[in-house]
């Protein structure tokens, strides 16, 4: 890991350049040009060679970089040479999928501990683990040693789920809720609201809509 920290959007793109990556490996790909890494990411070659340079990465002139090499730095730049074990709270519909969601152990993400507070889940096996009640969480957490937990909970428990999470140790979390969470200086919290995207791209829509209708009239008018 490098000394400096990387700005966050650059962390934002590294997943997503790995992904690219893991597929041209598994392609057996061994070079790739930052123009092609861009064309993945969504962004142009310069950006791509600016973030890689955060990694101590430069590539080489007409020939790009190296597979293999660029693959295992951003994951030891990520934190993804080792396992992290992840607890999920909340095991409803969402929670559920999770849980048996393969791409997490696929990833280093193994789902280590399932907890929920409705008796009537607990006891119940996905993919192997047991949900276990809300009350055992410091226990799991000593027992894995999860610095990871993802909430799936409804709003309204979602923040004495965080208070939990962080009391028994976890410093790490991901929320599925859509509320925004207090917690502890040192805590991260990344929030996924799946709303919010979906109106992002319903923004998106209707601002092509818009412009269709513009273009029409001008064509019309032209004509």
């Amino acid at each position: 890991m490098t000394e400096r920290a990387i700005p966050e959007a650059t962390v934002g793109r590294l997943p997503v350049y790995l992904r690219a990556l893991v597929e041209l490996a598994e392609a057996d790909v061994s070079t790739v040009s930052s123009e092609a890494l861009a064309g993945s990411a969504g962004v142009n070659s310069a950006k791509v060679r600016k973030d890689l340079s955060h990694l101590g990465s430069y590539g080489t002139r007409g020939v790009g970089y190296d597979v293999a090499y660029l693959l295992h730095q951003i994951r030891r730049e990520l934190g993804l040479t080792q396992h992290w074990p992840i607890v999920i709270a909340g095991i409803g519909n969402l929670g559920h999928a999770l849980a048996n969601y393969r791409g997490f152990a696929e990833r280093g993400f193994a789902p280590a501990a399932l907890v929920d507070n409705d008796p009537a889940k607990v006891g119940e096996l996905l993919g192997g683990v047991e949900i276990r009640p809300m009350e055992y969480l410091p226990a799991i957490v000593r027992e894995h040693r999860a610095l990871i937990g993802v909430i799936c909970s409804p709003p309204a428990a979602a923040q004495s789920v965080a208070d939990a999470m962080v009391h028994a140790g976890i410093r790490s979390i991901l929320n599925f809720a859509p509320v925004a969470l207090a917690v502890p200086e040192g805590v991260s919290v990344r929030k996924v609201d799946l709303a919010v995207e979906l109106q992002i791209l319903t923004y998106y829509e209707q601002r092509k809509a818009a412009l269709s209708v513009v273009r029409g009239r001008r064509r019309d008018r032209a004509g």
